[in-house]
């Protein structure tokens, strides 16, 4: 072959890989124009990229894996929450979001002893969301009804959807549930587990400061060892009624697992959210033998071990 064949023949590989480029380049650009839905506000976990695009797809995102390779050239995705702005973008604009957009976070709060009910009311409102939604997508993602998502603030980006909040919030409670639960018992037994849960709401309904705390949870520990009901008003004020003012006439007429003084044990469920105080004295009572407390007038409780000492505490 001559100098000029090879001349000829090199030219033509290069003209070849060229048009191959420049049709793959094609290509790609068509992919990346390739239209996609999503949410305005997207929730990114920690890790790879591997793990996100995983994540990503198990969530319903349109996202194919040669995406990770395509999200390299973008940069790397950022962790948290993402204000995307849009809910149907190209997916180049989407990766590149998942590298660049930040969301406007608001503060939520939901405090020690209040039920899911009232907490959906409030976030509702403040976050212009719909209750309805909120609460199927709960029910979607958590154990039980009630006292799953921990007393907590927790930092929310604006424009999330009732999916993704409840989402969040659940699972990332549930993720301290498991580590709390390992710590402290060796290992997570949801069943286990969430009737110290249960435990922990009564503690956080009756208590009147986080001191007394491990005191009232002693008296549930021992009336439940004697087979005594609890005879606790907490216990009644779950879901709607969670401000409601106890009763005789609410004790006798409320047949609800919830009402100690017609059942034995503790509810099915717990009567709303509880605060890490509360679990660590739900797990670790005080090492004391009372079976009564009533508040007295400094707005605290007298514990008792005798029916005739609550009688005197309660005359007091």
């Amino acid at each position: 072959m001559s100098i000029d064949d090879k001349r000829v023949k090199n030219i033509n590989i290069f003209s070849n890989l060229t048009d191959v480029f420049f049709i793959l380049l094609i290509a790609l650009c068509f992919y990346l124009q390739t239209p996609m839905s999503s949410s305005k506000v997207v929730y990114i976990p920690q890790g790879g990229i591997n793990e996100i695009i995983t994540y990503l797809k198990k969530n319903n995102f349109d996202l194919t894996y040669i995406d990770k390779y395509l999200l390299r050239i973008f940069g790397y995705p950022q962790s948290g929450w993402l204000d995307i702005k849009k809910t149907r973008l190209s997916k180049g604009d989407f990766l590149y979001s998942l590298t660049s957009a930040k969301a406007a976070l608001e503060d939520i709060k939901l405090i020690p002893g209040e039920t899911l009910y009232f907490f959906i009311k409030d976030i509702a409102k403040q976050m212009n969301l719909n209750e309805e939604k909120l609460y199927i997508a709960y029910y979607k993602y958590a154990p039980y009804i009630d006292g799953v998502i921990l007393a907590d603030t927790y930092k929310i980006p604006k424009g999330i959807s009732e999916n993704h909040l409840m989402y969040y919030l659940v699972n990332n409670s549930l993720k301290e549930h498991r580590k709390w639960a390992i710590k402290f018992l060796g290992e997570y037994d949801e069943k286990q587990w969430f009737r110290y849960v249960t435990i922990a709401s009564i503690i956080q309904k009756e208590s009147a400061n986080e001191e007394e705390m491990p005191l009232v949870s002693a008296v549930i520990h021992n009336r439940l060892k004697l087979k005594m009901k609890l005879q606790m008003d907490g216990t009644l004020n779950y879901g709607k009624y969670s401000h409601t003012k106890v009763t005789p006439k609410m004790i006798q007429n409320d047949t609800s697992p919830y009402n100690t003084y017609k059942k034995e044990g503790i509810p099915e469920a717990p009567v709303g959210s509880v605060s890490f105080k509360a679990i660590l004295s739900a797990i670790f009572p005080a090492n004391v033998d009372y079976l009564y407390f009533v508040r007295n007038k400094q707005g605290v409780h007298s514990f008792s071990k005798t029916y005739k000492e609550h009688i005197n505490n309660f005359d007091k």
